[in-house]
């Protein structure tokens, strides 16, 4: 199960209610695609080449623009940014159910760098390989995300946090940035055994 302060009720509260969750700690990542928008257009990333031998936090959000993931969620990881690429992350990715101009210009928006990569899963496939797609059809938006952050270390989920539907409590930066310092797991090898 999820571990971890808060995020190990969240996570709890949050299968108890039966969302199908299918992934955990110690699970790999499926495989899938994403888009993003290069200078030259629109690019496939696979989930192979994003998370394949490198330490990744993954965030996502249920929409672009929305307003505690523009105010609160997408700065928290720009802040932490810094600490999270010097305890040994090598990649932070925001993604949602949105296309990759949306998310590209969110990013812009939020003035994200290189710090963070926008990732788009606009059919809500990979969230749904998951079990992390939230049906939000009877407020006519389709089908969304449910807001969590975790660690992939080689495609290994390492570490899972799941908000509650409408909360704002485990998915930030700084509980994520503080898992990691407190759990040594880069002091264990995982970090060079990719360089």
């Amino acid at each position: 199960m999820c571990t971890w302060w808060r995020a190990a009720d969240s996570c709890q509260a949050v299968l108890e209610r039966g969302v199908r969750v299918r992934i955990d700690t110690g699970s790999k990542l499926p495989d899938g695609v994403f888009r993003v928008l290069e200078a030259s257009g629109p690019a496939i990333v696979s989930a192979a080449d994003l998370f394949s031998g490198k330490s990744v936090v993954l965030f996502s959000c249920p929409g672009a623009f929305t307003e505690k993931s523009t105010r609160l969620q997408v700065p928290s990881y720009l802040r932490y940014s810094s600490e999270l690429f010097s305890l040994g992350v090598d990649t932070i990715c925001c993604v949602s159910v949105n296309d990759a101009f949306v998310m590209h210009a969110w990013g812009e928006r939020c003035e994200v760098g290189n710090k963070i990569l926008m990732l788009a899963d606009g059919q809500c496939e990979y969230h749904t390989q998951l079990g992390l797609e939230m049906d939000c059809t009877r407020f006519a938006l389709g089908f969304r995300s449910h807001r969590f952050s975790l660690l992939a270390v080689d495609r290994v989920v390492r570490i899972l946090n799941i908000e509650e539907p409408g909360a704002y409590e485990v998915s930030d930066a700084a509980v994520i940035t503080g898992q990691i310092r407190e759990s040594g797991i880069f002091d264990e090898g995982d970090k060079n055994d990719f360089r």
